[in-house]
């Protein structure tokens, strides 16, 4: 039993790093590069803005949801 939920939190715990790293991975070049470059107007930027602060909101949920299954396998 243990060790199905090592794994589970090993995968939920992959599945936040990639939701962090692919947002901001995805985000940045748009912000800094590609918006000035192709002239988007502030609403699409605001727009990304969002949807980013979503996906980061999503994973501190999910980082909340780790530490409780954390906490109560080890008590």
């Amino acid at each position: 039993m243990g060790n199905d939920l090592n794994k589970a939190m090993a995968k939920k715990s992959r599945h936040i790093s990639l939701v962090i790293a692919v947002s901001v991975m995805v985000w940045l070049p748009l912000q800094f590069l590609f918006a000035p470059v192709f002239g988007l107007p502030q609403r699409y930027m605001l727009l990304f803005d969002f949807v980013v602060l979503a996906a980061l909101i999503y994973a501190g949920v999910n980082i909340l949801q780790l530490r409780r299954m954390r906490r109560d396998s080890k008590g």
